[in-house]
């Protein structure tokens, strides 16, 4: 059966129309003439039946169910150029990884390391997209996942099987100026500190203070960030303490941005896993993959041991 859909060139047409509110200026994006645009978009709203553009002495302005209509089509044209790039991506290559990934561990871990990978894997192409929470592989075009959580939470996530490659030490970072000429402050004096905040962590400050047995009445206040990166930047410009997981911050503690404010670590479970579809031999390219990840999680700390999960 005949789909009903329009020409891809009334839709492109519509789209540009629609975001200059100009059937002129779309003309010029398109390298086409206003003539063609017009027939192109009388042609489409015959097509659908309403009308999606009201005309005015100054141009053109979207009706209520043109602007529904456009949001839709700019969405679709967008994944539809995506899905072409990724396609082209892939000329003269023999295998491609779709992987979702928690964003501050794959910026600050995994990429720096990817030309390691490359070196290993010239044919190898990574495609990165950013995933906080466990989802359904079926309904998407991820091959596997880093995924930071607690065993509990990746054995809960179903349908999948699980490599442990990195352990999660979280420690407080400061400014070196914050420390005032001390090698580390005592958590009586963190607590009287501003402290930074992660919005996907609330009770880490509160969890941290009781495992010392100290009060802290500000232990839930100060400014609040949704990522870890960001956390990790606040307390580079000396705006609070942060407790962040060392590892996102070993280039801050290197170039001495960072200096750990005192060496009691949150008490955690939570790790780094890469998390694939069960089931079946995995395809090359994620085996290839888990087999690099792997000794490059064994090379960031020797002592760990990755494990299945």
């Amino acid at each position: 059966m005949r789909r009903k859909i329009p020409s891809l060139q009334a839709l492109a047409c519509f789209d540009a129309a629609a975001r200059h509110q100009s059937y002129t200026r779309a003309a010029q994006e398109l390298a086409l003439t206003q003539g063609a645009v017009s027939r192109q978009l009388t042609a489409l709203e015959d097509f659908v039946g309403v009308a999606l553009f009201k005309r005015t002495r100054h141009g053109v302005n979207l009706t209520e169910r043109g602007r529904d209509y456009a949001a839709q089509v700019a969405m679709r044209l967008q994944a539809l150029e995506q899905d072409t790039l990724e396609v082209m991506s892939t000329q003269g290559r023999s295998s491609v990884l779709h992987l979702a990934a928690v964003p501050t561990f794959a910026t600050r871990w995994l990429i720096p390391r990817l030309p390691q990978l490359k070196a290993e894997q010239p044919d190898l192409t990574v495609h990165i997209e950013t995933r906080t929470r466990p989802f359904m592989f079926a309904d998407t075009p991820f091959d596997a996942a880093l995924f930071a959580g607690t065993p509990e939470q990746v054995s809960q996530w179903a349908g999948t099987q699980a490599v442990k490659l990195l352990d999660e030490l979280v420690l407080p970072v400061c400014a070196p100026g914050l420390l005032q000429g001390a090698a580390s402050l005592a958590p009586v004096a963190i607590a009287q500190l501003p402290l930074l905040q992660q919005s996907t962590r609330p009770e880490a400050w509160r969890q941290w203070f009781e495992a010392q047995g100290v009060a802290a009445p500000l232990a839930l206040a100060g400014p609040r960030f949704e990522l870890f990166s960001m956390t990790a930047a606040a307390a580079v410009h000396g705006l609070g303490l942060a407790l962040v997981p060392k590892l996102l911050v070993e280039d801050e503690l290197a170039r001495g941005e960072l200096v750990v404010a005192s060496e009691q670590a949150l008490a955690s479970n939570r790790a780094y896993y890469l998390v694939r579809p069960e089931g079946g031999d995995s395809p090359p390219a994620t085996q290839a993959f888990l087999t690099w990840l792997v000794r490059a999680a064994q090379s960031s700390n020797p002592d760990g041991r990755p494990d299945t999960g």
